[in-house]
């Protein structure tokens, strides 16, 4: 008979002194790490509605002394945040269209067709997991630059972050691991009834495969949205960059209460977007536990 060992006995915590004491402490920890969770979310809304003086003055007042909207209309209007939205939009679209797309491809002939060498494609596939992003931008400015073959430039064009976020190899095995997890008699039976392997992956695979997709689109959006580096590098022209770019290239001369409620402004659509797929993602982290 195994027995877990504890702080507190299980007689103890029966004991009302041990309830109080349990629930106390319990109580305490959630507020702490919610506190140290949403406090700078807090900090940050705040910021922007302080004046300017009210936000370098020290120390800090915790509360607005008085309330001013303006940054944020400001910072809609002076930093041109609809044009900048929309082409983060675009570009995380685009991108998690064509991830989506050829990742499902890939892990699925990975996982159930069986190609000569798969394992061996698997490997090198995840072997690029070791090397560090920053040594493969030269390259990807490279190729960007000047496309093999077809030798045309795809700079301050939106296919410079879409196909470079079609070759994603984390969100590939992801997505394979969890075609391994699909049972073979659902499989088999879609064989029976004479649907073919596409069939088969459009009619049977993708349905079952919501809670991953859903994560593995969350990954991707999230992703394009706050990369900066790559989107400094291929968009030269200012008209055509993302929010991540623009917030840095245009705060030269921006109060810092603007530019705080612009930050605030460019994080809301992801802040949504976890709230509205939650459920998904929750799914999502159980999703290799499939039966058979």
């Amino acid at each position: 008979m195994s027995s877990t060992r504890t702080l507190l006995s299980p007689a103890a915590l029966a004991r009302p002194r041990g309830k109080v004491l349990y629930w106390t402490v319990f109580t305490g920890v959630v507020l702490l790490f919610t506190l140290a969770f949403l406090f700078p979310v807090y900090w940050m809304v705040t910021g922007a509605l302080k004046s300017p003086d009210e936000v370098a003055q020290t120390p800090p007042t915790l509360v607005p002394q008085h309330w001013h909207l303006s940054a944020y209309t400001d910072a809609w209007d002076l930093m041109q945040l609809p044009r900048h939205l929309w082409n983060t939009f675009v570009q995380a679209a685009g991108a998690w269209a064509c991830q989506l797309v050829f990742c499902t491809a890939a892990a699925y002939a990975l996982s159930r067709l069986r190609p000569a060498f798969g394992k061996v494609i698997l490997g090198g596939i995840l072997a690029t997991l070791m090397v560090p992003a920053q040594a493969l931008v030269v390259p990807k400015y490279l190729t960007v630059a000047d496309l093999p073959l077809i030798h045309t430039s795809l700079l301050n064009d939106p296919l410079a972050i879409w196909l470079p976020a079609a070759a994603n190899a984390f969100n590939l095995y992801l997505l394979k691991r969890f075609f391994d997890q699909i049972p073979r008699d659902v499989l088999e039976a879609a064989e029976i009834d004479g649907a073919g392997k596409l069939r088969t992956l459009w009619s049977i695979v993708l349905p079952m495969s919501r809670p991953v997709l859903g994560v593995v689109s969350i990954f991707a959006l999230v992703a394009v949205w706050q990369d900066f580096l790559w989107p400094l590098m291929v968009f030269s022209d200012t008209d055509k960059q993302p929010i991540s770019v623009a917030l840095v290239q245009l705060s030269q001369n921006i109060q810092l209460t603007v530019l705080i409620a612009a930050m605030v402004i460019a994080s809301i659509p992801m802040v949504a977007l976890f709230l509205v797929f939650q459920r998904h993602i929750i799914a999502g982290i159980s999703a290799g536990s499939t039966k058979g």
